[in-house]
């Protein structure tokens, strides 16, 4: 949905529909916004955590296979140095805690855009959200308890201790294979019911999932460093089997999936937002449509909620709130479908780009670097968007495949009030790894093209504004770098002339985008000294921190685009849309309005993508009013800021290195 507004970080008591983002209250946040780590957690170096699995396995007579793979598939065996996750999840088995975590939460409210992002119709209404409240919460929020009765451990210790809280998730293993009336067997095999228990999921379809992914783990195997410097193996076992009918008794609901477009890998329920017309010609919540026979679907945007999954859930289903088309959840990577795929939601702020693009929600806060993102929920969202992409042909590419964050705005007049999310802490190059298309060097170590791929562990820039807008937030791996007007780190950054018309300097702020490039993005080089590089970026020429042992981009072969001869800059646009001379009669001219910045003669910006100018005109209840207008201008769409833009086709050149 959105981070907080670019310009402080407020309290979140209430989000309201013109930011397009879900109303919150300190009762829902889960965890929420970056309580950070407690100063009693602890860090270890070595192989304690992988020594701690194995005494847990013992002890609790559980395969420690199974306990690696439970553990991977929520927090890839990472500590967070205490903190909670998305969902109130603690230490590497994710035991939940939430009502903790809502304890310990500072809240923030947002601002900014019109969802929608369509000026020829009015913004839709604001819509107030239910509470969740801590004595609501839901079994798969409260597992630090049980596990706390199980094991003997306290609630902190199982918190803030690595191998208390491997023993509490092996007590919840073993309890639920007992319960199920299975032997405390040595066979990966035999666990299957018990692993999807542990999922907390209220629908056999999660459940399964889970299950099906925690033993595509066992058999695959995996190692890694974790964020404590633990070096941490699971090896791989072909051989083991996985036995879904042992699900079969643990007596959870069929979720609706009647209407669902999903892929057959995850567990996807129906659940619809409203399309209902208030009267005057006011309707919601999204617009009906015909895609891709209406027009093509070209992006896919990632977004996170800013609100609990419950709350998300809720708002998506009022009709006076705004719409996407799929929300997932964080502990399980349950998926919810709201609006039919060929229909037309409103969650970018950009009406070209919502008319042309599928939103994916996810259940997670910008500003609590710490409130991680569970495996199941990457890997659901990374199954699902490999389906989008195949079923509309959509490059995977951060071209094509963008964060809210990347969206831009549609005239001068809302660039400052478009939305940050997913921010910087969304693990852009794990979530590509996961679509399969890793980033990697493509060209010579002289390119005259980039790609943006620091070590998202290593790559810690500081951030503030995550709890009051001066203060420093969390340490924390980061897929962005920061961008300097020198080669130098106390160079100023760069300005963003649509952020600050008055020429004020970007900052170091979590939702600041103005110097500011991302894991994935290309750049044509502008020069190189030292360990520095720059790029071309926003009109200017940018430098970040690029050494060559650790380096922060990688190069690679791309087309790039620069002023046809004789120009000395061009204009540069936030949506495609037709020239005039294409609207039919009673379809109003839409402006084409060129943002405040330029692109320079001699400067190169990557190409995403070539289309026809294009609008879609849906200002009514009833489609028989509803219009595609195409024109014969086309458009390239570049790479040219932290957000992407276009440019007339008549007003560039190509170029290819």
């Amino acid at each position: 949905m959105q981070g907080s507004a670019p310009t402080e970080v407020r309290s979140v008591r209430r989000r309201r529909l013109r930011a397009g983002g879900a109303v919150a209250s300190a009762a829902l946040l889960l965890p929420l916004v970056s309580a950070g780590p407690s100063a009693t957690a602890e860090r270890r170096t070595g192989d304690a955590l992988q020594s701690d699995f194995a005494a847990a396995a013992v002890k609790y007579r559980v395969p420690q296979s199974v306990l690696l793979g439970v553990s991977y598939l929520q927090s890839r065996w990472d500590t967070h140095g205490g903190a909670a996750s998305v969902t109130g999840g603690y230490g590497p088995m994710h035991l939940t805690d939430a009502r903790t975590a809502l304890a310990e939460a500072p809240h923030h409210s947002h601002g900014g855009e019109d969802a929608r992002g369509d000026d020829a119709r009015r913004a839709p209404r604001t819509a107030e959200a239910g509470l969740l409240r801590a004595s609501e919460l839901p079994g798969r929020l409260r597992t630090l308890d049980r596990a706390a009765q199980l094991s003997g451990y306290s609630a902190e210790q199982l918190r803030e201790n690595p191998a208390a809280n491997v023993s509490g998730g092996a007590a919840l293993l073993a309890d639920a294979q007992k319960k199920l009336g299975r032997p405390l067997s040595e066979d990966p095999a035999d666990w299957y019911g018990a692993v999807a228990r542990f999922s907390g999921a209220d629908d056999i379809a999660t459940a399964t999932t889970y299950a099906n992914d925690v033993f595509d783990v066992i058999r695959t195997g995996e190692s890694r460093i974790t964020d404590s410097g633990q070096r941490v193996a699971l090896a791989a076992d072909p051989a083991v089997a996985a036995d879904p009918a042992q699900a079969a008794d643990l007596g959870l609901r069929t979720a609706n999936a009647q209407k669902t477009e999903c892929p057959l890998t995850v567990a996807c329920e129906w659940i619809p937002a409203p399309y209902e017309e208030f009267g005057d010609n006011d309707y919601g919540n999204h617009d009906l449509a015909d895609r891709p026979a209406s027009q093509s679907v070209k992006y896919i945007i990632i977004h996170d909620t800013e609100g609990s999954w419950d709350t998300t859930v809720k708002l998506v289903q009022d009709p006076t709130y705004v719409s996407w088309q799929y929300t997932l959840r964080s502990s399980d990577g349950h998926i919810a479908q709201h609006v039919p795929l060929k229909d037309v939601a409103w969650h970018a702020g950009n009406w070209y780009v919502n008319a042309k693009s599928v939103g994916l929600e996810h259940e997670g806060f910008l500003v609590s670097p710490d409130a991680w993102y569970t495996e199941a929920m990457y890997r659901s969202s990374a199954r699902l968007v490999r389906y989008l992409a195949k079923r509309y042909a959509v490059p995977l590419d951060r071209q094509h495949i963008l964060g809210h964050d990347n969206v831009p705005g549609t005239t001068a007049a809302t660039i400052r009030g478009m939305h940050t999310d997913p921010g910087p802490y969304w693990d852009w190059s794990h979530y590509f790894r996961l679509l399969g298309r890793p980033f990697t060097p493509t060209a010579g170590p002289s390119s005259d093209v980039v790609t943006i791929r620091p070590d998202y562990a290593r790559n810690q820039p500081v951030y503030t504004g995550c709890v009051k807008p001066a203060d420093a937030c969390v340490p924390h791996g980061s897929g962005a770098v920061r961008l300097h007007t020198a080669p130098a780190e106390d160079a100023p950054l760069v300005r963003d002339i649509g952020l600050r018309p008055d020429g004020g300097d970007s900052t170091t702020g979590v939702n600041d985008t103005g110097a500011r490039a991302s894991t994935g993005q290309q750049y044509a080089v502008a020069g190189r000294e030292g360990d520095w590089t720059a790029i071309w970026y926003l009109g200017q020429k940018a430098w970040f921190h690029n050494p060559r042992t650790q380096p922060t981009a990688v190069s690679a072969l791309g087309l790039m685009l620069t002023p046809k001869p004789g120009a000395t800059e061009i204009p540069v646009y936030g949506r495609a849309y037709p020239e005039a001379a294409a609207y039919p009669a009673g379809v109003p001219v839409q402006a084409i309005s060129p943002l405040p910045y330029k692109l320079l003669a001699g400067q190169r910006y990557v190409v995403g993508d070539r289309t026809p100018g294009e609008y879609l005109y849906a200002t009514t209840f009833d489609t028989a009013g509803h219009t595609v207008v195409r024109g014969k201008e086309p458009y390239y769409e570049i790479q040219f800021g932290h957000r992407v833009a276009f440019v007339k086709a008549s007003d560039v050149t190509l170029v290819l290195r």
